[in-house]
């Protein structure tokens, strides 16, 4: 092979090797434009998330639909329910992951629930003053330290206290560090009414405790020390109030029986009754009714009465316990007069947290 031969095989391209590069770079273009093609649009993508998104939204929108029957699922829910706007938030980073456009959208369905239902909470409604401010604390059998307790809710100012879950031994200490700033108060069993007014036409309010299965048969004087609610009269400058104090049957989470509100529903219902024949046209009753005014048990109640926090106060107001408060079991409902404030008090010895509201007349 002569010279200029050897040039010219060393100067001609290798047709082999270009053209395997070149196919296999025209069959990546093509598997290329296909996955294009076939990937869904933003529009397509993410059709669980959005199906998700648009349940949550009806979740919430027909909670009082949903069955007691089996565990009372229902009225769980409802205790709840403010909470389950937290899975907004999580639905839509999974949107955004997925870049679907479709979940995103959907996301407005529960986002419009959630505010239709608790979007009135977020605003601040209290104005200051009130002709008269009511207090109420579930103080704790367990609570360490009664008297400085006593000692805070004076501090508060309240015109009217209301006390539950008082003890035998703690009520002496509440009626000692309390006398100065109330001149007037009863206890009934474990509820107690304090104010800085007359008080008459006191009796405890039967709503049903479950005292046992002898419980007819045992005298009134031990009846009355199993009492759970009262009902009083207060002689306020602006005239007279009726004023009930409560703390009904509690709520307990099990396998078992799932949500167990036997006693407290029973408990709201007797109450619901008291209060519907109730002559005084102002009425508030403070208390811990265990549970949220959400929860369907309530209906008796809420159908009658005004929840201050509801139409006067500042966010959700949640009450217990007292370290991390998850729900607003402590209340304070009127009727006859407008709530002009409700707020959340500091916390004492007991796993509550008070609350107290400015009424007018």
């Amino acid at each position: 092979m002569t010279g200029a031969e050897q040039g010219q095989r060393m100067l001609r391209p290798d047709t082999s090797e270009t053209g395997r590069a070149g196919a296999e770079t025209r069959r990546a273009a093509i598997r290329r434009a296909l996955r294009v093609a076939v990937r869904p649009g933003p529009w397509r993508r993410g059709p669980v998330l959005a199906a998700l998104a648009a349940l949550l939204g009806l979740f919430m929108l027909l909670h009082a639909k949903i069955p007691n029957r089996v565990g009372n699922v229902g009225g769980l829910v409802e205790t709840f329910l403010p909470w389950f706007g937290l899975l907004v938030p999580a639905l839509l980073a999974g949107a955004l992951w997925r870049r679907s456009a479709s979940a995103v959208a959907a996301l407005l369905v529960p986002i419009v629930v959630w505010l239709h239902l608790f979007g009135g909470l977020l605003s601040d409604k209290s104005r200051p003053g009130g002709d008269l401010t009511v207090a109420s604390h579930n103080v704790g059998a367990a609570n360490p330290d009664p008297a400085r307790t006593a000692r805070d809710l004076v501090a508060s100012g309240a015109d009217v206290l209301a006390l539950e879950e008082l003890t035998e031994r703690a009520r002496v200490m509440y009626e000692k560090e309390l006398a100065r700033a109330y001149a007037y108060h009863t206890v009934l069993g474990t509820v107690g009414l304090w104010s800085r007014f007359p008080l008459s036409d006191v009796r405890p309010v039967d709503v049903q405790t479950d005292y046992g299965p002898l419980a007819a048969t045992r005298p009134a004087e031990a009846r009355m020390s199993y009492a759970r609610a009262l009902r009083a009269t207060v002689a306020t400058k602006h005239g007279p109030l009726a004023v009930y104090v409560a703390h009904l049957g509690s709520a307990r989470v099990n396998p078992r029986a799932g949500f167990w509100t036997v006693h407290r529903d029973r408990n709201a219902d007797a109450l619901g009754k008291a209060i519907a024949a109730e002559r005084n046209e102002r009425v508030v009753l403070l208390g811990d009714l265990n549970g949220t005014m959400d929860d369907r048990a309530f209906a008796g109640l809420t159908s009658r009465m005004r929840s201050t926090q509801d139409a006067a106060g500042d966010g959700f107001g949640f009450t217990w316990p007292a370290r991390f408060p998850v729900a607003r079991i402590d209340q304070i409902l009127v009727r006859g007069v407008e709530p002009v404030n409700s707020r959340v008090l500091p916390a004492t010895g007991s796993d509550h947290l008070p609350i107290a509201a400015g009424i007018n007349w």
